[in-house]
């Protein structure tokens, strides 16, 4: 099925094949990797814009940080091989809602503004970049940087607050950075 639900909450990419029968190893984006194996369907999807598609989780457990997956109708390494890079996700809506737990879709169109009050842009996503994530913050038109996009560390030493209900982000950030 590849209808969307909406909307999708990335939490995971396929890293590449495991073994010789259609197995997945899976790099989990959430600090408690096996909480996606309490999902009984994953979304994936080859890249951002793709439409995503619905598989059943079949059987998986966490290996050597990873998860090792087998999902219903990848049943070769060719099959797991070809879906290396896609990303994997769950709808929003099936997601817990944790007092104090932000999750990174949450993000996504939040203003970014500096601690002297200057908007920094708009989030358009958080990318996983070894030690820590980085916020991808759309500039607004001719920022002092001269780019159209700059990625913030998501680290506490940079974000003084994230204020959900005002759709907005403080960060020790300077415009021309």
């Amino acid at each position: 099925m590849t209808e969307d639900p909406d909307p999708i909450v990335v939490m995971g990419e396929v890293a590449g094949p495991y073994g010789v029968r259609g197995w997945l190893k899976v790099r989990s984006f959430s600090e408690s990797p096996q909480t996606l194996l309490d999902f009984a369907e994953w979304w994936m999807r080859p890249k951002r814009g793709a439409a995503w598609k619905r598989f059943s989780h079949v059987e998986g457990r966490l290996h050597s940080g990873s998860l090792i997956v087998a999902l219903a109708g990848v049943e070769s390494r060719e099959s797991a091989l070809a879906m290396k890079g896609f990303e994997v996700g769950v709808p929003r809506t099936a997601l817990p809602a944790v007092h104090g737990e932000i999750y990174w879709e949450d993000l996504k169109g939040l203003a970014v503004v500096n601690r002297t009050g200057v908007p920094l842009g708009e989030v358009r996503g958080v990318v996983e970049h070894g030690a820590h994530p980085l916020l991808r913050v759309a500039a607004h038109a001719g920022a002092a940087n001269g780019k159209d996009e700059r990625l913030i560390p998501y680290v506490p030493a940079i974000v003084d607050r994230v204020d959900i209900e005002a759709r907005r982000i403080d960060v020790d950030w300077e415009a021309d950075y």
